[in-house]
């Protein structure tokens, strides 16, 4: 592919020096990685500067430059007002514009978008749609797993997935919207049949700064043109100051405040949700989801939303949700064979922290054992937050290490406590993530149930800029085997 294929239609185009018939073979944002006659983008950041790299890159393998200001290096060069947004549009073309063949949804939220990209891949399997998803899990064509390290991919890795999936008959594509992705034009030159907005709390402020400006990233993947129509949950509080801004067709849902498509009738057990979907003017919906929590209703809900936008029928919509067995680290429970029970979930945000330790009193025969921690180098302010929410919820909570990263574990550990310390809640710190399992095992009692909130799905934990494994499921099961052959 030449060079000037890539800047046909442009908007971010400013103009090009060199030779644009250049041929070229790769497109890399990565200076280190060796590749055959590749196209570099140089993009400015907050600590690393791209452009600085550039010689590094030309010497290995690249032979042209996107750039924001030019170089004195002898390559074409390709000047753009905005490198982040070009990559998106080039790595696209570069690819043949996979996602032009195929129908995207983009589900955004604070909480919620793993499970509702996932239920909703259930409903478009049953209604006989081959189907990929792109989220925080990973990347799936159907059941097989592809690899994944971010919500939202950067360009390159997002366009090559897609052009995976187009190549392999993908129909439709699930997506998680991450706000960085949106701020960071991850997704400029896509279309989505379909864009969910679930909620909006506390998170990433390290980034964002303010609830304002995370809340006007999200709105603005409604407000940009890339979605065609939008469906919306009424009873977030910020809702209305999406819906306000739309011009494009919307379905409302929720469970409180009057909606287009509605749940009631809802029981939650320590087994599932069972509830009633009903849209204005249709027969009601019984659903059984085998995952519990008022949460996985509005999961549910902005699936099913979604889906009625996509035209399915309800009697797909209703399959593929009963259908679902556990989304990973989600409210998972894990076999034990012991009398208490064990459940591996994300919640690493406040709100999140707060839904499941709800849920699971519900249904809680004995005490709720919560295990968390916070992130190093993110947002320090739900951190005391974290810590009250234990307080009040846990009959027992048992602070320890997330993914500390830089940080000091103790300092993290420190900020927590001091949110949960004015509550009178029970509490002890454990710093080794290990140890703090262990010891809430050895506590456990029969009717007990051990939340071990944070990582979820997450395989690993990141200290001091290495990662190392760490699978809550492996190491559960790991204790057990130590704690029965020692007795």
């Amino acid at each position: 592919m030449k060079l000037r294929d890539l800047i046909v239609d442009m908007p971010y185009l400013l103009d090009t020096q060199g030779n644009l018939e250049i041929e070229l073979a790769s497109v890399t944002s990565n200076s280190r990685e060796k590749v055959e006659r590749g196209v570099f983008f140089c993009i400015p950041g907050a600590r690393f500067d791209a452009h600085n790299y550039a010689p590094q890159a030309v010497a290995n393998g690249c032979v042209a430059l996107v750039v924001e200001r030019y170089l004195d290096i002898d390559v074409p060069q390709v000047r753009v007002s905005n490198a982040r947004a070009a990559m998106s549009r080039m790595a696209a073309a570069f690819y043949g514009h996979p996602a032009r063949g195929m129908k995207l949804v983009g589900i955004t939220g604070t909480k919620g978008k793993t499970t509702s990209t996932y239920m909703l891949k259930a409903i478009l399997e049953k209604a006989g749609h081959k189907c990929g998803l792109i989220g925080t899990t990973g990347n799936m064509i159907g059941d097989r797993l592809l690899k994944g390290s971010l919500t939202t991919p950067d360009p390159i890795d997002l366009q090559r997935t897609l052009r995976m999936m187009a190549d392999e008959g993908v129909e439709y594509v699930t997506m998680e919207i991450s706000a960085h992705a949106i701020d960071m034009h991850r997704l400029d030159g896509l279309t989505f049949e379909v864009g969910c907005y679930t909620n909006l709390s506390q998170d990433h402020l390290d980034y964002f700064h303010s609830m304002e400006n995370y809340f006007e990233t999200k709105k603005k993947f409604f407000t940009s043109g890339m979605v065609r129509n939008a469906t919306v949950n009424v009873d977030e509080e910020t809702s209305e100051g999406v819906l306000s801004a739309l011009e494009i067709p919307c379905l409302t849902y929720g469970i409180c405040a009057p909606a287009d498509l509605f749940a009631r009738d809802i029981e939650i057990t320590e087994d599932g949700v069972s509830f009633e979907v009903q849209l204005q003017g249709m027969h009601p919906l019984q659903v059984n989801l085998m995952m519990t929590g008022m949460f996985n209703v509005y999961n549910a809900m902005a699936a099913a939303s979604c889906a009625m936008v996509l035209g399915i029928s309800a009697a797909d919509i209703k399959a593929g949700l009963e259908g679902m067995p556990s989304v990973p680290g989600r409210i998972e429970m894990l076999p034990t064979g012991t009398p208490y029970r064990v459940i591996l979930d994300y919640s690493h945000v406040p709100d999140a922290l707060m839904n499941i330790l709800t849920t699971v009193r519900q249904f809680a025969k004995a005490r709720v054992i919560a295990l968390f921690g916070c992130g190093g180098d993110r947002d320090q302010g739900k951190r005391p937050m974290m810590g009250e929410i234990g307080g009040k919820l846990a009959d027992l909570s048992i602070l320890t290490s997330d993914n500390p990263r830089t940080e000091d574990p103790m300092k993290i550990l420190e900020a927590i406590e001091a949110g949960i310390k004015p509550t009178g809640g029970e509490y002890v710190v454990i710093e080794n993530r290990r140890e703090t399992i262990r010891y809430a095992m050895e506590i456990a009692e029969a009717g007990d149930i051990i939340v071990l909130a944070g990582k979820g799905h997450e395989t690993y934990q990141e200290i001091n800029g290495v990662k190392y494994p760490f699978d809550e499921k492996v190491v559960v099961q790991e204790l057990l085997k130590e704690m029965r052959d020692r007795n």
